[in-house]
């Protein structure tokens, strides 16, 4: 028992040496036998300060970078490897990203060099007219000149154009029809801010195209065609012209293709038209009429004509293509029109004349009804009177094409068919169906 409690005493004792030499403060005492106990541990330091040495350098060693990169490299070779495949994805991605932004600058500065290469081929067109000024009740003129019958050319309207053609001292230029009718004189507005004066060459309402002739003096450029048949929907077009006038002259903007082969109708001097376009969002404005279309190798591809302009619509206008233009510009250069056959009828859409009168009158019924043109009058000797056609004719169909209004029968007569040539002409007689022959002859449109 006495030993018992000597070993309790002792561990105590030791113990307390622990806590002094852990918090020598808070044990209270200092031990007397310290020196000795210290001795007795002596043998124990360098064995703990090995170990913890020896601990803490691995600890070192293991979470450096050195020794994560020899670790897996002895161990696990596959992560080095995929790090490394990472780097080289992120660097091709910078790569294309860079060769993406470099390819835009470039096409951004092909477009540029184009625009600048062709601009001096566009030029603006002025429609002036003669104004016959008034006078008021005391003889004073309401124009600056005081003299009452005195007239003199004003500005009525402005467009675009574009020079195609150079040749024995002359330059041409294509524009749209609507942009120089009824002019008494047309100026034209070059590249270098040269204003000269140009002379109608010829002119077709129907197409609404017009070819105009000045000295080629100053011209410096011309513009050639490309070939609309190879546009393809959503490719890049450029539009070049005078919007609003001169002060925004040569304004240039881009789009793309939006759509092609549509077909509008229009009103002319010669009556309702319908025209093949091509559909663009490039942003085309009043006087930007007769300018050219362009693909991004500078080339036309179409002349703006028009756009639709209700509150509502945005970014549709239409151009005339190129495989159109051509080929009447170059008739309207040697014979100063386009020569069209005529039939010799005065005729309406069948949809215009009332129901009763159809079914009662002219005998029709069911598919028959309002499809076709009506015949209100034939003229004497035409093609049309030669052919047997009377007045209350229905025409349903030409050349094997069907004539459901009086547009598409005029579209038909005039892209499908020659003069001199013979066509069939499929009509309603009495609710009957018959075909004639009729020779086509020529004669001025506005006769037809």
């Amino acid at each position: 028992m006495d030993n018992y409690r000597d070993e309790n005493r002792t561990d105590q004792k030791e113990q307390e040496v622990l806590l002094v030499k852990e918090n020598p403060q808070t044990a209270g005492y200092s031990a007397p036998d310290e020196d000795k106990k210290k001795r007795s541990f002596g043998w124990f330091r360098p064995l703990l300060g090995g170990v913890i040495g020896g601990g803490l350098a691995l600890g070192i060693y293991t979470f450096t970078p050195l020794g994560d990169h020899q670790t897996q490299d002895t161990s696990n070779p596959a992560p080095a490897q995929e790090t490394s495949s990472v780097t080289a994805k992120q660097t091709s991605s910078e790569s294309d990203s860079g060769k993406s932004a470099n390819s835009s600058m470039a096409n951004s500065s092909s477009i540029s060099n184009m625009v600048e290469d062709i601009s001096p081929a566009i030029v603006g067109i002025t429609n002036l007219q003669k104004q016959q000024s008034s006078s008021d009740l005391f003889g004073f003129g309401s124009s600056s000149d005081s003299n009452s019958n005195s007239s003199g050319d004003a500005e009525t309207g402005s467009g675009s154009g574009v020079i195609f053609k150079k040749a024995n001292g002359k330059a041409y230029i294509i524009t749209n029809n609507h942009v120089v009718e009824g002019a008494s004189s047309l100026k034209v507005s070059l590249f270098d801010g040269t204003d000269v004066t140009a002379k109608l060459v010829g002119s077709d309402s129907l197409t609404d195209l017009a070819v105009l002739e000045i000295s080629d003096k100053h011209v410096t450029k011309t513009a050639s065609f490309g070939s609309s048949s190879a546009l393809r929907t959503g490719e890049s077009v450029i539009a070049i012209g005078d919007p609003l006038g001169k002060d925004l002259s040569r304004t240039v903007t881009q789009g793309i293709v939006s759509g092609l082969n549509r077909t509008v109708s229009i009103s002319t001097s010669a009556g309702e038209s319908s025209i093949n376009v091509i559909q663009t969002d490039a942003a085309i404005n009043p006087g930007n009429s007769g300018g050219p279309l362009l693909n991004t190798d500078g080339k036309i591809i179409g002349i703006n004509s028009m756009k639709i302009s209700e509150s509502d619509v945005e970014g549709i206008g239409f151009a005339i293509p190129s495989n159109d233009v051509k080929p009447i510009a170059e008739e309207l250069l040697t014979k100063g029109q386009v020569e069209r056959p005529y039939i010799g009828v005065s005729m309406i859409d069948l949809e215009q004349v009332p129901q009763n009168y159809q079914e009662g009158t002219l005998g029709l019924f069911g598919k028959q009804l309002n499809k076709g043109v009506y015949i209100r009058e034939v003229a004497q000797g035409s093609p049309a009177a030669k052919a047997g056609l009377k007045a209350e004719d229905i025409i349903i169909s030409l050349k094997g094409k069907e004539t459901g209004t009086g547009s598409e029968l005029r579209n038909i007569l005039y892209k499908n068919t020659k003069v001199g040539s013979t066509v069939d002409v499929k009509i309603i007689r009495n609710g009957k169906e018959m075909t004639k022959k009729m020779k086509l002859t020529q004669k001025e449109e506005t006769s037809s």
